[in-house]
């Protein structure tokens, strides 16, 4: 019995909009084939001028998402022209592809993986930046948000900060700066893990119990981001050592449990001219501030000028 297969072929003319859309999709290796093939492609960049800053591919024309369709018809000679779209990461060159051929254009492409691919892959670029390959990857999305930007991101590459404590607080607090990139992290802590710090204090595990908390919070912060430099103080920090300790950093950041620890890394801050972020918690309860005397603002002492006694300050 002869089967009827106009149904299917019914079926395979209509091709679902996600995977036209995906279709437009090139690798670096075939975007760089046509560029270098004489086929006259156009290549553009479509990233904002702050993105393209970090680097770009040689020779792309720099057009804004917002103003390509209205300037495409000037680019490109004809809607045959092999157009080459790319961006970052190449979810914003996919969807400006689409709407390109929406509009008739008949040979446009998005570099999949975008900008990140082409430089994976080791292909020639511009770059303006100071950012290595392995950093653009690791901190593109952050460098993204305009409240960082190129700038803030290469002021954290440069910063030093000292975190007093490794245990609550103090272990979100490194984990978080490593990821984000600080460049020198230096972390005091004097006690070992105990099993009871398990539960919340998340740069030690299960088997750094009975091991130094700085050596179990530089494994941690390693693991995390290897090119951050850790420097461990494995002792109490009191008014002997701590004005020789911060004079090495630009920030301070209290991870202590004790407000005599609090007291003096504000009292220390203050006289060393010194940025001082305070944290405390307790149970659900907790409070953070900055205190940059120095940069015109108040200290600790403004806001509480005698330390509570020890029966109303619990650890």
């Amino acid at each position: 019995m002869k089967r009827d297969h106009s149904n299917d072929n019914d079926k395979s003319a209509g091709t679902s909009p996600v995977k036209e859309c995906r279709g437009l999709e090139i690798s670096p290796e075939k975007a760089k084939e046509l560029i270098e093939g004489g086929n006259n492609a156009v290549l553009i960049d479509i990233r904002p001028d702050w993105e393209i800053a970090l680097g770009c591919i040689e020779n792309a024309l720099p057009v804004a998402t917002g103003d390509l369709e209205g300037a495409i018809d000037r680019i490109a000679a004809s809607k045959d022209s092999v157009i080459i779209l790319y961006c970052t990461s190449g979810s914003r060159s996919l969807a400006a592809a689409e709407r390109l051929v929406q509009r008739g254009y008949r040979a446009v492409h998005s570099i999949q993986g975008g900008f990140i691919a082409w430089l994976n892959a080791g292909y020639p670029t511009k770059k303006e930046s100071e950012f290595t390959v392995d950093q653009l990857n690791r901190y593109s999305r952050q460098i993204l948000l305009k409240e960082i930007g190129e700038e803030g991101q290469l002021k954290l590459l440069k910063t030093k900060m000292f975190l007093v404590g490794a245990g609550g607080l103090g272990s979100p607090i490194g984990l978080y700066l490593a990821a984000g990139g600080v460049g020198t992290l230096g972390v005091a802590d004097f006690d070992i893990v105990d099993a009871s710090n398990l539960n919340r204090q998340i740069f030690h595990g299960a088997e750094d119990v009975g091991r130094l908390k700085t050596e179990s919070a530089h494994a941690a912060i390693s693991r995390i981001n290897p090119d951050v430099n850790v420097i461990t103080y494995n002792q109490r920090i009191t008014r002997d050592n701590i004005m020789k300790i911060i004079a090495d950093y630009d920030i301070v950041i209290d991870g202590a449990d004790n407000v005599e620890t609090k007291f003096l890394l504000n009292d220390a801050c203050f006289f060393a001219g010194k940025p001082y972020i305070f944290g405390g918690a307790v149970q659900f309860a907790g409070q953070m501030g900055v205190f940059h005397p120095k940069g015109g603002g108040p200290c600790l002492r403004c806001l509480f000028p005698v330390p509570p006694p020890a029966n109303l300050a619990p650890s």
